[in-house]
């Protein structure tokens, strides 16, 4: 044999073992890399996709865009007594605009990740700060900060708010575990308690009175948008990672009990707002993903999921969807732009006149008219 073709033996041997050894070396990190997430094992729902009650249709395709200037990601929105609109934006800023939508300014720096917003009989606007805890900015833009922890556990994800007529705030902390602030923001955050699936979200109540806090749910998988109800006998919490909407009694021969008002969604439900004529509007903000239900009952798999890089996980998918539900939980209006013009709805506030529309990416405000059939 000649020395020529011993070499090129040899060197596809060194080559091929080579290969051998990256396949090895990709294998195991896939297993055993460490990531920060413990999956719990569970069945995803049924998905009834966009069918029925959920049918695909245009009728967000006509809506309005209100400028945030150099902002983006307003994820709700208020409304004050002179009708202005403000906004809670992903750059940590409280935006205001005037009524017409014009003239939007950047009215306060909270200091941290503004995410659910509402104004209490003061005129005092309370934001849910997913890096700093509940706060309350006075109209001279004074900023007091109302709560950072509830029963000893520090609030890791303040995310929603809805105040009640006798001033107590009800508001959501997504995940104790994963802090927005500490995994790299909110989105980032919500990725990992969704992965995971272990149950850190909490629904909590700040009573003004006495400035404490008291939990009301826990075990949420990921808790996110809150609502009164029209009557304030109960408070909704949105559960993103089970695809539904919990009640939970504060008044009445069930008080203090829970139950789910709005199960098996096609989307991952944001937040959730107490509308006009009795209904609640509900954001989806994502539609659901294949990958993550298929692999529900699949914790080892979801952590090989997690060590794969961060553009082939799952993530958010651009679509334009909102609903509203009367009180017993059936859709009585189902809205959608599945070419995702203004996408990841977040949040809506009804006016008689118009649906203001949040965003988890726009770089404005969605505003609709609303048709007559509202």
């Amino acid at each position: 044999m000649s020395r020529i073709s011993v070499t090129t033996k040899r060197g596809k041997f060194n080559k091929s073992l080579w290969l051998l050894l990256i396949i090895a070396l990709v294998a195991l990190y896939l297993i055993a890399w460490p990531v920060p997430i413990e999956p719990v094992a569970w069945e995803a729902p049924s998905n009834p996709g966009y069918s029925g009650a959920f049918e695909s249709n245009q009728r967000l395709k006509d809506i309005q865009k209100l400028p945030l200037r150099d902002n983006h990601g307003p994820e709700d929105i208020a409304l004050d007594s002179q009708g202005r609109i403000y906004a809670s934006t992903h750059e940590g800023r409280i935006v205001r605009l005037l009524p017409d939508g014009s003239s939007s300014q950047n009215w306060v720096e909270t200091g941290g990740r503004p995410l659910g917003i509402d104004f209490d009989k003061s005129g005092h606007l309370i934001i849910a700060d997913a890096f700093r805890g509940l706060l309350s900015i006075a109209e001279d833009k004074t900023i007091t900060v109302l709560a950072t922890e509830a029963d000893g556990v520090p609030i890791s994800y303040a995310n929603d708010v809805d105040i009640a007529d006798d001033g107590k705030i009800y508001f959501s902390d997504a995940s104790t575990k994963f802090g927005a602030k500490e995994w790299g923001g909110t989105y980032e955050a919500s990725l990992l308690d969704l992965m995971e699936h272990g149950g850190h979200g909490r629904l909590l109540v700040f009573n003004p009175t006495d400035g404490s806090v008291q939990t009301l749910l826990d075990d949420l998988n990921f808790a996110n948008g809150v609502a009164l109800s029209h009557d304030q006998t109960y408070v909704l919490v949105n559960e993103t990672g089970n695809y539904r909407v919990i009640r939970y009694w504060l008044n009445g021969p069930q008080k203090g009990q829970s139950e789910t008002f709005l199960k098996d969604l096609p989307a991952f439900p944001d937040n959730i707002s107490t509308g006009l004529g009795n209904r609640f509007w509900v954001a989806l903000v994502s539609p659901r993903s294949a990958v993550l239900d298929q692999l529900s009952n699949k914790p080892f798999m979801r952590k090989v999921i997690q060590r794969l890089p961060a553009f082939l996980r799952p993530k958010a998918q651009p679509y334009g969807h909102i609903i509203a539900v009367d009180g017993s939980g059936n859709v009585v209006q189902n809205l959608q732009d599945p070419q995702g013009t203004y996408p990841l709805n977040t949040a809506i506030t009804e006016t008689e006149e118009y649906l203001y529309i949040g965003s988890l990416v726009a770089p404005n405000i969605g505003r609709l008219s609303k048709p007559d059939d509202f």
